[in-house]
C-alpha cells in the first residue's frame, strides 16, 4: 500500500515523534489526579482490614486518575511542568533538548502597550 502523498500536518507530524502525550493543561490540575490517584491506591489498601476486600475494587479507578499507572502520572507531571520551557530539536540524527524560544512578535511593526 502506499503512503498518502501531499503534506503532513505539523501537529501529526510532531505527535508520532515525540510519543505518547501525559500532560495536563496546568499543574495544579495534574496534582488532584495525583491527589486523587494516590488517595484510591492508599485508601483502599488502608481499608481492607476494616471493609473487608471489597475495598481493593477502588484500586483500579486510581488508573483513570492515572492516565494509566503512577509512573505515567509522573510523566505526565514532568511534561506538564516543561511545557512551553523546553523544546526538542534534532539535528542530524542527534536529538538535544534546548530553552524554548518565545513565539516572534507576529506583528513587528506594532508599539509594545504601556
Amino acid at each position: 500500500m502506499k503512503p498518502p502523498s501531499g503534506p503532513v500536518k505539523p501537529s501529526t507530524e510532531r505527535r508520532a515523534a515525540q510519543g505518547p502525550d501525559f500532560a495536563s493543561t496546568s499543574v495544579p490540575r495534574h496534582l488532584a489526579r495525583g491527589a486523587i490517584g494516590f488517595g484510591l491506591v492508599i485508601g483502599s489498601i488502608a481499608l481492607v482490614p476494616v471493609a473487608g476486600p471489597a475495598t481493593l475494587l477502588a484500586a483500579p479507578l486510581a488508573l483513570i486518575a492515572f492516565r494509566g499507572c503512577p509512573t505515567c502520572w509522573m510523566v505526565g507531571l514532568a511534561q506538564t511542568i516543561s511545557r512551553g520551557r523546553l523544546e526538542r530539536r534534532c539535528v542530524d540524527g542527534v536529538c538535544t533538548l534546548t530553552k524554548a524560544h518565545p513565539d516572534p512578535d507576529p506583528d513587528p511593526d506594532s508599539t509594545p502597550r504601556t
